[in-house]
């Protein structure tokens, strides 16, 4: 646990000042330009992302063993914001990428307010107490802040004034964040391979089936109300592939346990093969 907690604010940091470093003031004015494809991936990843997540642990719950614990690390999945890989397998998939890229980027600047409310107030209704520890809403979102939105607007920032230079790196910027990623899931695995497959047990099949529900629940709402079949995948995605690292870091926040972390880390292994058996079927879809 003390690679991790050492590990993961780090990587956030850095990752989220990757995604700062390829933002500009247009990925957010584009939401007022067009703000109801928009409006539908906010909805879909915000609130009924944590709502069917809850309403899974509830359901899936009375057939299989699930702690409180494993519980509310399936909640902390939920609540996380879409990560950059969401932006990078939107365009695999021939979608709408600028909105891929304004929906993360909003959303996870406020994280840092909604990701405490959705823990905290899931932490209530699963039972789980953290009156022995000093945490609360207010000091977890303060510590969001300096690892998520700072990193974000001082990347945004250098991106202003090093454009051309920022531009040409934009790979090596990539790779570096695959890397941190990497990084904090291996780290996880390693340091519970003893307890992992009865972790597993308890959160693999809630988090797949979360998974694919949220993708199949984001694409039917997309093709009622969105413009056309590239923000159907884009929204679709988006709601499929999470922040992982933000996650880690939240779950580290709260409890020194690692068990918080473990649905995050099966849903990370998860999303990239559901997501990537969704863009077989879609990518050529026009």
């Amino acid at each position: 646990m003390e690679i991790v907690t050492k590990i993961a604010p780090i990587a956030l940091a850095l990752i989220m000042l990757g995604l700062g470093l390829g933002l500009t003031t247009q990925d957010f004015a584009r939401v007022l330009k067009a703000p109801k494809d928009f409006l539908i991936g906010f909805i879909s990843q915000l609130i009924i992302l944590p709502i069917v997540a809850f309403i899974l642990i509830k359901i899936l719950g009375t057939f299989i063993e699930m702690s409180p614990e494993i519980a509310l690390g399936v909640m902390i999945i939920a609540a996380a914001p879409g990560g950059i890989t969401s932006n990078v397998l939107t365009k695999f998939a021939n979608g709408d990428v600028a909105l891929s890229i304004s929906l993360t980027a909003v959303i996870s600047i406020i994280s840092i307010i909604t990701v405490p409310l959705i823990v905290f107030s899931s932490a209530d209704l699963l039972g789980v107490s953290f009156a022995d520890q000093n945490i609360n809403i207010t000091g977890t979102a303060l510590k969001m802040a300096l690892v998520v939105a700072v990193p974000v607007i001082l990347g945004m920032i250098i991106r202003k004034f090093a454009d051309n230079f920022i531009s040409s790196k934009t790979s090596i910027i990539d790779k570096i964040t695959g890397i941190l990623f990497l990084i904090v899931f291996i780290a996880i695995w390693v340091e519970e391979k003893d307890n992992i497959f009865d972790y597993l047990a308890q959160a693999g099949l809630v988090v797949l089936t979360l998974n694919i529900v949220m993708m199949i629940i984001a694409y039917f709402l997309a093709k009622t109300f969105a413009s056309g079949i590239q923000q159907i995948k884009c929204i679709s995605l988006e709601c499929g592939l999470q922040n992982g690292t933000l996650a880690v870091f939240v779950a580290t926040e709260i409890s020194n346990e690692i068990v918080y972390m473990i649905p995050t880390a099966a849903y990370a292994l998860i999303m990239y093969i559901t997501g990537f058996i969704f863009i077989y079927f879609l990518r050529n879809k026009t």
